[in-house]
């Protein structure tokens, strides 16, 4: 049995440090991609407050196989939107770009597509291997300003974990 569980009151970073220890720990000679996903998003429920939804989506071809989309993969909370086109909304933007997308408002993010209304921030980090964008990580909060820098480069710490793991 693993219990990753956090110590109340831990500083941010060190937070990020055993989320990623745990991940590593957890995905470590595990071939299998969904499982490692929904092992890793369990584990940002548990390290991460404040949350209403935590998870990843992946770069897949559309139902047409014409175009790569992001496609829902594992994830805490409530249903979410299953497909995204790249480009749109938060996640769009950060698997397009291939750039972090760090958003203290959703409501003033040009496009934000809403899965759950009770989301007010998010964090969106791009996944890659060999420069390529494979998935993203998703972290959405009901509190405005929840995710700042050291959110961003704790989750960018997690991508690169994943990035192995997927």
């Amino acid at each position: 049995m693993f219990d990753f569980s956090p110590q109340p009151g831990t500083p941010t970073q060190e937070l990020y440090r055993q989320l990623v220890d745990a991940a590593k720990a957890l995905t470590e000679g595990e071939p299998d991609a969904t499982a490692n996903m929904a092992n890793v998003a369990s584990l940002i429920g548990e390290f991460l407050p404040d949350l209403n939804w935590a998870g990843f989506y992946r770069i897949a071809p559309d139902k047409s196989g014409n175009a790569d989309e992001l496609v829902l993969g594992p994830f805490i909370g409530r249903p979410a939107c299953i497909r995204i086109p790249l480009g749109a909304g938060v996640c769009g933007a950060a698997a397009a770009s291939g750039e972090t997308q760090l958003v203290d408002d959703v409501h003033t993010f040009p496009g934000h597509i809403a899965c759950d209304a009770a989301s007010r921030s998010e964090l969106v980090v791009p996944i890659k291997r060999a420069g390529e964008v494979i998935a993203v990580i998703d972290l959405d909060s009901p509190s405005p300003s929840r995710f700042d820098e050291v959110d961003a480069r704790g989750v960018e710490a997690l991508a690169a974990v994943m990035a192995e793991a997927i």
